[in-house]
């Protein structure tokens, strides 16, 4: 559990340092810096959820997605308490440490901060940060451990 919740803290403090670095000292002045053709940096304010779904909620939608979000944080700490595997301790902690840098986000500013942007042409992504990374990377190590490795152990438990 211990080696779960080392790495949450990680990425909360990568997270919340990238943020304020970008945000106060990269783009202080500038509403987007263009670094390649596909990939720039920008100034996005997200109050909803990953890709900007249920964006208009307002301060209400600011709480009650707050409130999910921990709510969601708890269910996975008690996974990461009851889990053996240590790359399955380590993706939840990439979730959680990314679901709470972005609370962190919501409750201080009213919305989660967001500053990657790879686009082809004219077609962006939408925006978004380490937080998103980590909480990407987590569940897609799980999907993977899941799909192709859980029966392994099963069987050899047998």
């Amino acid at each position: 559990m211990l080696l779960g919740l080392a790495c949450a803290l990680v990425i909360i403090i990568l997270d919340q340092l990238s943020k304020y670095y970008i945000m106060e000292h990269v783009l202080n002045e500038y509403g987007a810096i263009s670094f390649t053709s596909f990939f720039n940096l920008v100034r996005a304010w997200n109050t909803g959820v990953s890709f900007s779904m249920f964006n208009d909620g307002g301060q209400t939608g600011v709480i009650l997605l707050s409130l999910m979000s921990l709510t969601i944080v708890c269910f996975l700490i008690y996974w990461l308490y009851k889990e053996k595997e240590k790359i399955i301790q380590i993706s939840l902690g990439f979730i959680i440490g990314g679901a709470i840098g972005n609370v962190i986000d919501r409750v201080s500013r009213g919305a989660v901060f967001d500053f990657l942007d790879f686009h082809i042409g004219d077609h962006h992504w939408p925006a978004f940060n380490v937080a998103d990374s980590f909480i990407c990377i987590g569940a897609t190590i799980i999907i993977i451990h899941g799909l192709f490795f859980a029966h392994k152990k099963e069987e050899e438990k047998k």
